[in-house]
């Protein structure tokens, strides 16, 4: 593994499809004019690289994927420029916010999806997946692991539930976080392992007991299949399996970018 900062364009071979993702927080806006997009830390720079890639090695696709505030980042300043930048790099872009749970997957998880094309008929010609589990999304319930079959180590401690339901926070905490069986789940993230009563992520409650996700429920939630092997530290894989990409989402805006390639050229691509 490198850091892809030190990697020059022409130690990558060549490829028709390039794919990142890139964090919001990280973008900032030159207060001068016009306004520039700059970075406010060193993560903002994984998308000028991003740009520098495709600049260089004109794949026919990109496919880039953030958080939904990325369209309000710097107050709505910051998008218009991170799209403007793409079309610099030769590429006609589209961009929608997907929710997971309308795509097969048992989670609420929005991100913005960016595409762009090099071909302008084929950027013409495409078109964001349309939802095909909207109106009956599929449960939590679905995918999580009997109790039977649950290590201890995932419950919270009588301690910590009593502090929580002593808060006067516990209220709203129990509507909020503690997730619906019989709905997708809220958006679990990379820090999962790191998870608290107090937290604002998602936790479970069955038969009166707390406890959080395991690492292969949070697996399942991102619609990654159970052959799928988690082979690192618990950590580790709540890290991993809360940054990536839910894959049954990508496996459908893929199909859209193929159907969209095939219509232009002609050709059956990526059979």
């Amino acid at each position: 593994m490198r850091d892809i900062r030190e990697i020059k364009a022409s130690e990558i071979p060549n490829h028709d499809i390039l794919t990142g993702g890139f964090p919001c927080q990280s973008f900032s806006v030159v207060a001068q004019n016009p306004k520039r997009l700059g970075y406010k830390d060193e993560r903002g720079k994984l998308f000028f690289e991003m740009r520098r890639i495709l600049k260089e090695k004109k794949p026919a696709v990109f496919v880039a994927e953030s958080v939904k505030g990325l369209l309000s980042a710097n107050r709505g300043e910051t998008f218009p420029l991170i799209i403007k930048e793409f079309e610099q790099a030769g590429y006609y872009v589209k961009h929608k916010v997907l929710n997971a749970s309308h795509y097969g997957v048992p989670q609420k998880r929005e991100r913005v999806f960016i595409i762009g094309f090099r071909n302008k008929k084929v950027h013409d010609r495409f078109n964001f997946p349309e939802p095909v589990t909207d109106k009956n999304p599929v449960p939590l319930s679905a995918i999580v692991i009997p109790d039977s079959e649950i290590d201890e180590k995932y419950y919270f401690s009588e301690k910590a539930v009593n502090g929580m339901e002593r808060s006067k926070n516990a209220q709203s905490m129990n509507k909020g976080r503690v997730q619906n069986l019989n709905e997708p789940s809220n958006t679990v993230g990379a820090h999962l392992s790191k998870v608290s009563l107090n937290s604002t992520d998602p936790v479970l409650k069955i038969n009166g007991k707390y406890r959080m996700f395991t690492p292969r429920e949070v697996a399942r939630i991102q619609s990654f299949p159970d052959s799928f092997t988690l082979l690192e530290t618990k950590g580790v894989n709540y890290k991993a399996l809360g940054n990536a990409v839910a894959p049954v989402v990508m496996w459908h805006v893929t199909k859209s970018i193929i159907n969209a390639l095939d219509i232009v050229t002609g050709k059956q691509i990526g059979r």
